[in-house]
């Protein structure tokens, strides 16, 4: 079914960009997020910057909301080349790219600013070559906030109130050892599935950033949002080496140019939609309560150990917390 699957999508794209003008270069974008995500604003915006500089000789079109697949399917068919460009959590790559793991390390970045400059930094530029032998190369990151738990019947303030809870995470090796470290019960299933499992009780709750708690509605279903920010885990947007490599050297100019505009854009966006977020959740009667972090970082101090002293891993992670 899934390679049926595959190809149905291969050839459904594949006609649309025969249909493009043989003048314009049209690349194809596909991610899982709502129209009105602040990550979707910015990949928007990539594509006005690419048009732009470009003069229209190399344009995105956008997929979104899951129509070519979750996230590691988009993945997998920038893979074989039949997808152009995704956007998919760091926490999804670690599946793809080992090195990745270090960025779901929880209380990893000291503080908002600590994440972006890492981002903007050398190592930050590292991680995103990392998946080029994965046929899967980094264009920019995208910052996706902090992640805390929000749930349907109590608020968490301590580690010991996720005993027993099933908690919905992402299909990630580091978030399931989270959440179980601090008790709970990790459940993976995708984003498009969440909002049904929440009102059916398949989970008890769930853990994410604030502007996605808001755009997918789930506060409609969640009342208690506990700002624990365990984790930061940027989204990464990313081109298919077989796309990349099609490109002339101009045409990668005018789109790294355009990413890194739009991660710039992004921010702002998304600084505004954590207000926006916050602001419509407390309206529609959600319990917002901070809790002691300290609690929640002792019991995860485990993840500091997690990797060989002498791997790539480790150096990353000693590299990013180096970084002021």
């Amino acid at each position: 079914m899934k390679t049926k699957w595959i190809l149905g999508v291969f050839c459904a794209v594949t006609i649309l960009a025969c249909k493009s003008p043989e003048s314009t270069k049209i690349l194809r974008l596909a991610h899982g997020l709502d129209t009105n995500h602040p990550v979707h604003q910015a990949m928007v915006n990539l594509g006005e910057h690419l048009d732009s500089l470009s003069k229209g000789r190399l344009t995105v079109k956008i997929y979104p909301s899951g129509q070519l697949g979750a996230e590691r399917e988009c993945l997998e068919l920038l893979q074989i080349g039949s997808l152009d460009i995704t956007k998919v959590s760091g926490a999804v790559l670690e599946n793809f790219v080992f090195e990745y793991k270090v960025l779901s390390v929880p209380y990893l970045f000291r503080d908002k600013a600590h994440s972006h400059k890492v981002y903007d930094s050398p190592v930050g530029r590292q991680f995103l070559m990392k998946g080029s032998d994965y046929r899967l190369r980094g264009l920019c990151f995208y910052d996706a906030g902090s992640r805390s738990f929000y749930t349907k019947d109590r608020p968490i303030e301590t580690p010991q109130d996720l005993e027993g809870m099933k908690i919905r995470v992402q299909k990630s090796n580091m978030a399931v050892s989270m959440v179980q470290q601090l008790g709970g019960a990790p459940t993976p299933i995708s984003w498009g599935e969440l909002y049904t499992a929440l009102q059916q009780g398949v989970v008890d709750g769930a853990e994410n950033n604030l502007p996605s708690f808001h755009t997918s509605k789930h506060y409609e279903v969640c009342k208690f949002y506990s700002f624990d920010e365990h984790t930061a885990v940027p989204d990464v947007l990313l081109i298919g080496t077989e796309t990349w490599n099609r490109l002339n050297d101009q045409e990668k100019e005018w789109l790294q140019k355009a990413a890194d505009a739009s991660a710039v854009y992004q921010r702002d966006v998304w600084a505004r939609a954590e207000e926006e977020a916050l602001r419509v959740i407390k309206a529609a009667d959600v319990q917002v309560n901070y809790p002691d972090k300290s609690l929640f970082a002792q019991k995860t101090k485990a993840f500091d150990e997690l990797f060989e002293p002498n791997s790539e891993a480790f150096q990353l992670m000693q590299a990013i917390k180096a970084i002021n």
